[in-house]
């Protein structure tokens, strides 16, 4: 499933991971694949499943 990078921020931020912010924005593209981007979104401490379950549960509701 491909998921907005700003979703991925969002995570980030919420997480107090705000030095990673930067990094996200270079290294992912526009849309984020959570399986495709597994590797790096755990080198960002996100894990691919939990980014997953919050942003289903952004896209329903």
């Amino acid at each position: 499933m491909e998921i907005d990078r700003d979703h991925v921020i969002q995570l980030l931020r919420e997480k107090g991971k705000d030095e990673k912010v930067q990094h996200a924005i270079d290294s992912l593209p526009q849309k984020v694949d959570h399986e495709k981007h597994a590797q790096e979104l755990e080198k960002l401490g996100i894990d691919p499943g939990e980014l997953l379950a919050k942003a289903g549960h952004g896209l329903l509701g």
